[in-house]
């Protein structure tokens, strides 16, 4: 690839250009995903990585210093989430083991769970209304509908990579509009 088209690229992300992202999306996900393919040795993990990869560097691209290769950039970012996803599941396997260790607990909800539940869903498709309508779709399509990346693609008639950096985009967005509400 082109060094000038790839930093004229860059520059368009960093204005905010769709298909700049787009662009990137498609020239560098192979790289990212491979890269960590051979650290998880997991398909799935690999490419959920790969998506909040892509998802924190379109986030934080106007940090990227142009001394530096853009791949390494990105492998960088996807190495750092990883390490913390692993720190996480030793967190979780510890928490588990020492409730484990504990009674084990009826977890039926009771009638009042049920009612905050039904309350807490009620908020959050209200909040979900505040997103722009094809943020909307795709947080549906997925977690309502229950649709994989690939029927929501198909659906859409978008590329995989673009549903899920747009699915990414929309919990992110979401989580905001959850966070000031």
């Amino acid at each position: 690839m082109n060094s000038v088209a790839l930093d004229a690229q860059i520059e368009e992300a960093k204005k905010g250009s769709q298909l700049a992202f787009k662009f990137l999306l498609d020239n560098f996900w192979g790289q990212v995903y491979t890269f960590q393919l051979k650290r998880t040795k997991d398909e799935f993990e690999a490419e959920e990585i790969t998506v909040q990869t892509f998802a924190k560097a379109f986030d934080k691209i106007k940090t990227y210093q142009p001394e530096f290769q853009f791949n390494t950039w990105l492998i960088a970012i996807s190495k750092n989430i990883h390490i913390d996803l692993l720190r996480k599941k030793n967190l979780e396997t510890t928490r588990v083991d020492k409730v484990a260790e504990k009674s084990i607990v009826d977890e039926t909800p009771t009638a009042e769970d049920k009612l905050i539940i039904e309350q807490n869903l009620a908020k959050l498709l209200t909040l979900i209304k505040e997103l722009k309508p094809h943020y909307q779709e795709v947080i549906h399509l997925r977690f309502f509908q229950e649709l994989s990346y690939k029927a929501i693609a198909i659906k859409l008639d978008e590329p995989i990579n673009n549903v899920k950096v747009k699915l990414l985009r929309a919990k992110k967005l979401l989580a905001e509009i959850i966070k000031e509400s």
